[in-house]
């Protein structure tokens, strides 16, 4: 009797799974391929490790010694030491990144959390480096600072509906002053016009609130 052990077969459902991961990892893997690395550092062992490991993942990785003021703002990602001029070196109002930003802290270097929080990054890196450390923190720093970036945008967005919804108000009170008309009435008005005109109503608005406000 043949007691070698058999493999099944794998369900089709198993497959489908592992297919599917096996799709996500190279998509992932592809989009870092696509990012901008910089890497302002200190030209030593430690972080040309982080290099060679950066540039494992095909991306386009550039090293920079360490002094350009202000730092470069171009890039994707950027891997910078941590130091105590840092946050005023960044190329970016405070909030609002161009970039993902991961500190590189050093072996023995104390680690001010205030400094930390001012520079605000998106990852950490010690080094020497641990197995993965560059990709880890690579990859949570470009996903968190997309996320952010999302966020941004929706919050400016519902700014500019918040602001055209104020300034359709004041011009329904403008054409109900004006114009005798009910609320009901003078927004169906602008509705109409704004139709005619093949404007928004919020464009519509904006250009009758302006207009009132040029003749008193």
């Amino acid at each position: 009797m043949d007691r070698r052990k058999l493999t099944l077969p794998s369900k089709p459902q198993d497959r489908g799974v592992a297919s599917k991961t096996e799709t996500d990892a190279l998509r992932r893997a592809r989009a870092l391929e696509r990012l901008s690395i910089g890497v302002v550092t200190a030209d030593d062992t430690a972080a040309k490790d982080l290099l060679r490991e950066l540039q494992r993942t095909r991306a386009a990785v550039q090293h920079i010694a360490p002094g350009p003021e202000p730092l470069p703002g171009s890039f994707d990602v950027l891997y910078c030491d941590l130091c105590s001029s840092l946050p005023q070196r960044l190329p970016w109002v405070t909030g609002e990144p161009t970039s993902a930003l991961v500190l590189v802290v050093r072996p023995q270097q104390n680690l001010d959390l205030s400094l930390l929080e001012n520079c605000a990054p998106h990852g950490v890196v010690h080094l020497p480096l641990a197995p993965q450390a560059a990709l880890t923190s690579l990859s949570i720093a470009y996903g968190l600072f997309r996320y952010e970036r999302r966020l941004r945008q929706r919050i400016e967005k519902l700014d500019d509906n918040l602001r055209t919804t104020r300034t359709v108000e004041q011009a329904k009170l403008i054409l109900m002053r004006g114009k005798g008309l009910s609320e009901e009435d003078a927004y169906n008005h602008l509705r109409k016009q704004a139709m005619h005109r093949r404007v928004s109503i919020g464009a519509l608005a904006s250009a009758i609130v302006d207009t009132q406000d040029l003749i008193g």
